[in-house]
This record gives C-alpha cells, structure tokens and sequence, in this order.
C-alpha cells in the first residue's frame, strides 16, 4: 500500500509521520514534493537553499519515485504530503496511486500557530483550498478517500488509528502510539527549524483545549477558509 496523507501546515501532520513510520511495515517519505514546490514558486522558505539541495529532484522524479517499488523490502509507503506543495506545475498522478487520506485541523487553530512563524501568511499558504481540490479531484476519479480530523485523533489516539486503519485496510499496530523521542531518520531536512516540539515527544498529545482567540487578520483568513474546512468536516471519520 502507498498511503498519501494529506495535509496543511500546524497540524498533527509530522506526530502522524512518526506514528506510521513506529510500524515495521512502512518506508516513510517526508514532504517529498516539498524541493519542486520552492522551485516552482521562487518563496523563500526557510532554509530554502538546504531544502533545495536536500530534494533536487522534478516533480516527474518525485512522482515517478513515489509510485515505484516500496524501498528497503518494506510492505507498505507512508508519504506525508503538505497539500499547499501541488501547485498546477507539479503532476497529480501519484494521486491515482495511492489511498488518500486528507488529515483536518480547524482554522483558527492553524491559524493562529501558523501566523507565529509566517505572519504575512496568505490563504493559499493555509492549504485549506489545496486540500478539497485535491480530495474532489480523488472523489472524480471514482476514489472514496478517507478523512480524519486531528482534533479526534488527540482525543483518543488509539480509536482514532484503530478506525483509520479500518478505513484503508490495514491492520492496527500498537506501535504506532509512541514512538522514541529525537529526530528520526526519514525527516525532511527542515527538522531543524520545524521539528523540535515533536522531537520531545514520544506520543500524541492530549486533548485540545477551547479554540484560540484571534486577531482581526487572523480571523479574517479563519473566515475565508472555513468553508473548505466544513465541507470537508463532513465526511470526517465518525468515531
């Protein structure tokens, strides 16, 4: 199985990586159109160059190294994908190639840890939009990809991987709960600026609190969003 998991950035994306990556079974891959995505749009990310020269690839290469065989005699590929990274410039096949799994976080929580580190933020940034195009465009192409919201997963970690495995067809592995704390060998490059809270972990955190009060940029975003957000709310796994 090749899993695609979709997501946007300030989600439980990166605790998730590490919960499939515990699991003998999988050959993780982090951000991997992560290189031709810079490229592609010229934003100077952090750490832009080390990215660049960390992931030289096209998004052809990328594509094509993604739907072949599943590296070092692994059964199953995790590949976490940011879906602001899949502008119209890079291929979209890999999608045809994988389950999908569309990971939900609630605006005005990305919102408000986003904006931390990039406070000129737009809402393309947000991936919101990216990610129903991408989840509609799997929905066109006969898929029923799945849908998990992060806050569920925090609630109850193991119901919410024990239904999602469900969901596409795998069996559950308790290893997948904790995992050893510090950097892992699949990370992207940009651990180093993005990684360290989840480096100190060794397990999904506990439940989230009230929704965080905004400011008025920040809600502005939350609102525009919200509606993609909803929309893909609906068909979230009910645990």
């Amino acid at each position: 199985m090749r899993l695609a998991m979709w997501s946007g950035p300030r989600n439980l994306s990166t605790a998730m990586m590490y919960a499939f990556g515990n699991r003998p079974d999988f050959h993780v891959v982090d951000e991997p159109f992560y290189g031709p995505f810079l490229r592609a749009t010229g934003r100077a990310d952090p750490m832009r160059d080390a990215i660049l020269a960390a992931r030289p690839e096209d998004g052809r290469a990328v594509q094509k190294a993604l739907l072949g065989p599943v590296p070092d005699g692994k059964r199953h590929a995790y590949h976490k994908h940011m879906c602001q990274h899949m502008v119209p410039e890079l291929p979209r096949d890999v999608l045809a190639g994988s389950v999908n799994v569309f990971l939900l976080r609630h605006p005005a929580r990305v919102v408000a840890s986003f904006l931390k580190g990039f406070p000129e933020a737009t809402r393309e940034d947000l991936g919101f939009d990216a990610q129903i195009a991408l989840f509609d465009a799997c929905c066109a192409a006969g898929q029923t990809p799945v849908v998990i919201d992060s806050h569920d997963i925090r609630r109850d970690p193991e119901r919410a991987l024990r239904v999602l495995c469900d969901a596409v067809g795998l069996p559950f592995d308790p290893a997948m709960l904790r995992w050893p704390a510090g950097p892992k060998p699949f990370d992207g490059i940009w651990a180093a600026h993005w990684y360290g809270s989840v480096h100190s972990s060794t397990g999904f955190a506990g439940p989230e609190g009230p929704l965080p009060r905004l400011s008025a940029r920040a809600a502005s975003l939350c609102a525009a969003v919200m509606p993609a957000y909803r929309a893909m709310a609906e068909r979230r796994l009910r645990l």
